[in-house]
Order: C-alpha cells, then structure tokens, then sequence
C-alpha cells in the first residue's frame, strides 16, 4: 500500500473500493501507526457511515455529489491543520525561512538560490526533520511513481542542494545516512 511510504500530505480515501472496503483500508493504517490526514469521500451519506468513519480516525468525511473547490478547500484545511501552518506560508528552521508561496529561501537576509525540485527535497526535509528519508520515499514524493527517471538523482539534487546550504552554513543540517537516505537535523 503506497500510504504506508509516508510521502502524501493527505489521503483522500473512497469507502467502496475494489478489494478491500476503505473502513478496511483506514483501519490498517492507523493500526500501523500511519497518521497521514484521511478525507473520506463516498456516495455514502448515513450518519452510521460518517460516525463509522471518524471513529476509525477519518478527519473529515464528504459525500458525492461534492463541489471540488469544497474538497480543495477541506484538503487545504486538513494539511493547515495537521502541519500547523496557521499564518504565513512559511517553513523555518533556526534562521532558514523557506516562503513556500514563492518558492524563495532565505538565512537571514540573504537568498539562498534553489532550483525547483532541491526546494521541494528541502521542503520535505525540513517537514520530516529528525527523521530518516529513503531516497525512494524523497523520489515518490517529489518525482511521483511513474516518473522515468531513477533514484539516483537524488543523489544530484541532494548535492546541489548541499553546496547552496553551504554557503550559508546550513548545510550540516543535511545528513547522508549511507544506503538508506538522508536526515534533516541538528
């Protein structure tokens, strides 16, 4: 099951699916200790169905019909709320300030120049810090699965990624853990 990567910001999980029903398939995954937010979204619209589901540990439940700006809009609501990110758009770690709008990075006052994809690797860093990261968890995430390329630009991204950082002595923060990942940390 591709949620238990742990690379989505949210799930939206159907309850009637081929082979096995979503109450199943939401179960397992917070029995497996996977607290990816889940957004049901079903024909089914029994109040037994929605209570079923939030007990389970769905964190909103919507039925179809839907209008799809509510469902971005719940989506956005869910990742604000389970990321924390009430105010600015902005990710920081001691003085690097990561404004996720404009895709800018910035230690203090000066920028840190990052192309696209070494922002979205660092975002996902600084997201999962003290944590490890696979390169297959960092490539799903950010490549997708059925990207044609393979693990090992990571590899490149993550050292472009480094001698930015270096430049503002942040790059220590940017661990390799040999033959499994990398680590954003202290």
């Amino acid at each position: 099951m591709y949620a238990e990567n742990n690379i989505y910001d949210a799930i939206i999980l159907d309850l009637m699916i081929p082979i096995a029903d979503g109450y199943t398939v939401l179960e397992t995954l917070r029995n497996k200790k996977i607290y990816t937010p889940v957004l049901i979204l079903t024909a089914k619209d029994g109040l037994d169905d929605k209570l079923k589901g939030f007990r389970l540990g769905a964190d909103d439940y919507m039925t179809k019909p839907f209008n799809r700006e509510e469902l971005i809009a719940r989506i956005d609501a869910i990742i604000r709320r389970t990321s924390g990110n009430y105010g600015e758009n902005i990710l920081e770690f001691e003085d690097l300030k990561l404004d996720l709008s404009n895709r800018t990075a910035k230690v203090g006052d000066k920028e840190i120049v990052l192309q696209g994809k070494q922002f979205d690797v660092l975002e996902y860093l600084i997201n999962s810090k003290n944590t490890i990261i696979t390169k297959e968890q960092i490539f799903d995430k950010i490549w997708g699965f059925d990207s044609d390329t393979s693990t090992n630009v990571i590899e490149v991204y993550t050292s472009g990624l480094r001698k930015e950082l270096k430049k503002a002595g942040y790059d220590k923060y940017l661990k390799t853990i040999r033959g499994v990942g990398y680590i954003w940390s202290k």
